[in-house]
């Protein structure tokens, strides 16, 4: 049986979803030890996101079986606008299961992705977009210079060399201050940090009057949707260590892996450095007018009230 109409069939349009679909992944099982402060390291990466990204998009959040503290710091980001799409797993199906969901789920036409303990700075989205539109065939683009392993960008590589219009050339470019950055947020010695900066190098590629690198990082890219989802499912059954599979896979289809010549996102690690922590506040204070008249204790259950003796007013006979 049912009493009126619903009020959903007076709307006559939708919202449609943003050209790019921002998508965070989260895993914090608990707040303590190793993800003491992992809470801490989400919320100044989403902090950053909100600063510097002007570009229209929608965030989406994909949380791997996280604690409730992180669980309810979500649903309550969510409430007031902040999160566009909210997923949560009832289990951690690893990254590449999280991969598997949102590269097919994500409404956008671009996929940004990141790690939960990214900081974004200011042009990230831009220069990310910039390559993707004007380089050919591309799978995916990391927001800062990187020294990567050859093997994962041969298809880089073979187009570049090939490509009239590019110029690929080898040697020592990135800073090691740069290089460094990176080294220490994976937990590098500095011993070791010194002797890969000292051995290694990386291609830079400059095409259509811009500069970028050869090889990329699973932390943090962008791509085409439609790239993205033609590679999965991905078979991966543990939840960390086989990451490489979507470089494997995006190089064996010949796809471009690339990275901006600027740092324009920084992995943060599970410690949170002095400069970003003050992203915190941005993420745990910031507000909209909106959200918080519609979601204030005064204001909310006054208006639902009316809103359910309206309905009972027009449809509900018995009452």
């Amino acid at each position: 049986m049912r009493i009126g109409q619903n009020p959903a069939k007076s709307i006559d349009k939708v919202a449609q979803p943003a050209k790019v679909t921002i998508v965070v992944v989260t895993y914090i099982p608990f707040l303590s030890g190793y993800y003491a402060e992992s809470l801490e390291v989400l919320k100044a990466c989403l902090g950053s996101l909100w600063e510097n990204t002007p570009q229209p998009y929608d965030l989406m959040i994909f949380d791997n079986a996280s604690c409730e503290e992180v669980r309810e710091y979500l649903i309550n980001t969510h409430r007031i606008g902040k999160i566009q799409y909210l997923i949560f797993s009832e289990k951690n199906v690893g990254k590449g299961g999280a991969w598997n969901i949102i590269f097919q789920s994500a409404p956008g036409d671009i996929i940004a992705y990141a790690d939960s303990d990214v900081q974004f700075f200011q042009g990230w989205l831009e220069k990310s977009l910039e390559v993707l539109s004007n380089f050919p065939n591309v799978g995916m683009v990391t927001a800062r210079p990187l020294r990567t392993p050859e093997e994962f960008y041969t298809s880089t590589l073979e187009w570049a060399n090939k490509d009239q219009e590019s110029i690929c050339e080898q040697g020592q470019f990135i800073d090691w201050e740069n290089f460094k950055e990176h080294t220490d947020s994976l937990g590098m010695s500095e011993d070791e940090a010194e002797e890969r900066f000292r051995t290694m190098q990386e291609w830079r590629i400059q095409y259509k009057g811009i500069t970028c690198y050869a090889g990329a990082a699973h932390f943090q890219f962008s791509g085409f949707k439609s790239v993205l989802s033609s590679i999965v499912p991905m078979d991966m059954d543990r939840p960390m260590g086989q990451v490489r599979s979507i470089d494997i896979l995006l190089n064996k289809e010949g796809y471009l892996r690339l990275s901006t010549d600027q740092r324009l996102v920084r992995h943060i690690g599970n410690r949170l450095s002095p400069d970003s922590a003050d992203l915190i506040n941005k993420a745990t204070s910031f507000r909209t007018l909106r959200g918080r008249l519609i979601n204030s204790p005064i204001i909310r259950p006054p208006l639902l009230f009316l809103y359910h003796k309206i309905f009972q007013m027009y449809y509900d006979t018995k009452s």
